[in-house]
């Protein structure tokens, strides 16, 4: 079995990174697969430690994303840089878009950003992934179709001291017949699954699904792991693979058409 979450601190290569597929009606999304620190940044004045941890990425998201797009046959746009350096999920103007702290650790790399600083990392790493992503759902719509948004993220198993017993929750903000038959699929499996736990998605969905799918229309949902279960990468596959099934098995998409 190979463990996840090496010691080597990943190259940072580009603000975002596609992966392609033949489907066009269903797009995978990961805003936290990387913990890249672009050089310009160092290491924010974190420890190797600190820098392996949720407060820098989703751990174990991005191959999680990778295999339930290779299982399903569609695209998936990941994210390239660390959530410390800009987070991709919140709204450009949101105060938790550059953190000075996070989960009780303070990122001296962030303590004093100015509104300057802000707005270039803005433009250089935050705007390149959403621009990205509204150009091919553009393209689509030209095209006449609605893809379906499946967000990848994980979660850490206590926050605030209490335990969050979900291996692993479903997010949603507009119902779906879907959604009913997706907690269905996974109880009768014996999973434990969080219906908008651990997370409501009716209070806060995330910038990307809010604004790429409910601005849109578009069908989405958000898949959120607990992170011992993604510890190694035959896990994290393994859940790719899963969600795929899922997700076909219970309609949330039609089965891959035949070239």
């Amino acid at each position: 079995m190979t463990r996840s979450q090496a010691d080597t601190d990943p190259v940072y290569s580009a603000p975002f990174h596609f992966q392609p597929g033949q489907r066009s009606d269903v797009l995978v999304v990961c805003d936290h697969a990387s913990r890249a620190l672009p050089p310009e940044f160092g290491d924010l004045g974190l420890s190797p430690g600190q820098r392996r941890d949720h407060i820098a990425w989703d751990p174990g998201a991005a191959r999680v994303a990778q295999a339930l797009a290779t299982a399903l046959g569609c695209p998936a746009f990941h994210g390239g840089s660390s959530r410390l350096v800009v987070d991709l999920n919140r709204h450009p103007d949101s105060a938790h878009l550059v953190l000075p702290e996070s989960g009780g650790h303070p990122v001296p790399g962030n303590l004093r950003v100015s509104p300057e600083e802000r707005e270039r990392r803005l433009q250089r790493y935050f705007h390149p992934y959403h621009d990205a992503l509204d150009a091919y759902l553009d393209r689509l719509d030209a095209a006449g179709t609605r893809p379906t948004l499946l967000s990848v993220h994980s979660f850490t198993p206590e926050m605030l001291g209490m335990l969050r017993p979900w291996p692993i929750g479903l997010m949603w903000k507009e119902h779906r017949d879907w959604v009913p038959r997706l907690l269905s699929w996974f109880a009768q499996r014996g999973v434990e699954i969080g219906d908008n736990q651990p997370y409501d998605g009716h209070d806060t969905l995330g910038f990307t699904l809010e604004y790429h799918g409910l601005q849109r229309g578009l069908p989405h949902v958000l898949f959120e792991i607990r992170q011992d279960q993604l510890l190694l990468d035959e896990q994290q596959e393994r859940w790719g693979r899963d969600l795929a099934q899922a997700i076909l098995e219970t309609g949330v998409i039609g089965p891959p058409t035949s070239a």
